[in-house]
């Protein structure tokens, strides 16, 4: 189901209003619809199943013991407690058992868990969780550093942090492969 324009619409014209705006001033007009159109980006992910783009995964043979790692993944998504954009930077890894998948298919599993209400902590898990389900790998690692609108715009403005979370299944949940490919990740800055 897509976003409802027109109600998001009457709600920020609302919301305009009730902040002591006059939702049509010139410079407001059409914020409201702008707003809307934007809400609709932020949020189709809610409609997709991320596994679907694993779907065409192709067949390898069997364990073929190699670790994926695509580094530098940049997304966005909006914090659901305060509805403000957090902006990051995803890093997955996993090790094929018997398929792999095209490349561009693990931005597209963040793009799509991403663009919904979310806290980092589930997206990061909710991430893992697709690539476990789509993949079927050995292991899995996923690793997400964001900057949150709502610690840097507002409350304790914290404008130099980040908020790293880690996701592990598998063989990628032992302490020393994890620490194998955080120094990968950490190589390519």
């Amino acid at each position: 189901m897509a976003v409802d324009r027109v109600r998001i619409e009457a709600a920020v014209a609302e919301i305009l209003a009730a902040i002591g705006e006059d939702p049509a001033r010139p410079g407001l007009r059409a914020t409201p619809r702008r707003v809307a159109e934007s809400y609709g980006e932020l949020f189709a992910g809610l409609a997709v199943d991320p596994v679907d783009h694993l779907r065409d995964a192709i067949p390898v043979g069997p364990h073929t013991g190699e670790l994926v790692l695509l580094r530098d993944i940049a997304f966005r998504s909006v914090c659901e407690h305060h509805l403000l954009p957090f902006l990051g930077i995803a890093h997955l890894a996993y090790v094929p058992n018997e398929r792999v998948v095209g490349l561009g298919k693990l931005p597209a599993v963040v793009d799509t868990i991403a663009a919904r209400p979310q806290m980092q902590e589930r997206l990061t898990e909710e991430i893992a969780e697709a690539l476990q389900i789509g993949l079927a790998p050995l292991g899995v690692l996923v690793v997400l550093d964001a900057v949150h609108g709502c610690v840097t715009a507002r409350g304790s403005r914290q404008t130099a942090s980040s908020t790293v979370t880690m996701a592990s299944r598998g063989s990628l949940a032992e302490p020393v492969k994890r620490a194998e490919i955080m120094a990968l990740i950490g190589s390519g800055r």
